[in-house]
């Protein structure tokens, strides 16, 4: 079985993000592997272990920071780790155009049997990437995972809906997004590390980006309230209101 894995990495939650001149300042922030695409990368490494012969390969669309994200996936039993190089990346449309044009690369005609990614990165949100890159490899998609069964032929999956517990079956190839649930990431020691250094990462350049869909626009930080009054009485809390212009603004 061929699995292909499209991991990326997102600030620690702990990090300093400032906002300057209308742009993100993440020059103090330190980057972790997003957590949904952990769960990815576990259950594709339990298939490998299931399925004897499979084999992962990792892919991240990331700056120079990303080569500690790849040495990750290689010390948790990735068997290739792919960086794929191209121009700063503006939208979830591009991110999911050059992974897609990466797994070609790789692949050649013949598509992996698995595409496993997170369901979100953390810090966007957009949950958007999985579904953009199935349509562009022409692959059937199956998103938010909690719980998969596979044999040689296909696969059951669980995921939780609206009303309830979701059971989907599929036939191979397919993408998967994977949620929180879905397993426990095994933890890497200091001899898996030492090993995944002396692993080549690759490099795929990708080819001139299509134009972003969603553009970023600029930032602002939040305003906060500096000011808290405690007040004791109804008639007290309504005449704040009307001299503060809330019911004035409430009618228009």
């Amino acid at each position: 079985m061929n699995i292909a894995v499209c991991i990326c990495q997102v600030p620690d939650l702990p990090s300093a993000v400032a906002v300057v001149d209308g742009s993100l300042d993440l020059s103090r922030v330190a980057w972790v592997m997003n957590p949904y695409d952990e769960y990815a990368l576990e259950e594709a490494l339990r298939l490998k272990e299931r399925f004897p012969g499979s084999a992962v390969i990792a892919l991240a669309a990331a700056p120079e920071a990303g080569k500690e994200l790849l040495l990750k996936a290689l010390a948790m039993g990735a068997d290739r780790a792919v960086e794929v190089c191209s121009s700063t990346l503006q939208d979830s449309f591009q991110t999911a155009w050059v992974l897609a044009e990466a797994i070609g690369n790789i692949y050649g005609q013949e598509l992996p049997d698995l595409v496993l990614c997170g369901r979100e990165s953390l810090d966007l949100q957009n949950a958007s990437v999985p579904a953009m890159l199935a349509g562009m490899l022409g692959m059937p998609f199956a998103g938010s995972v909690t719980a998969l069964r596979a044999d040689g032929e296909s696969l059951e999956m669980e995921r939780e809906g609206d009303d309830g517990l979701e059971t989907l079956e599929a036939l191979y190839p397919l993408v998967i997004s994977a949620e929180k649930g879905l397993n426990i990431p095994r933890k890497t020691g200091i001899r898996q590390v030492m090993e995944a250094r002396k692993k080549p990462l690759e490099i795929v350049q990708a080819s001139a980006l299509p134009d972003p869909l969603v553009r970023f626009a600029g930032a602002e930080p939040v305003s906060l309230k500096k000011a808290c009054r405690f007040v004791e009485t109804p008639s007290e809390l309504a005449g704040l209101l009307y001299r503060g212009g809330f019911f004035k603004t409430a009618q228009e």
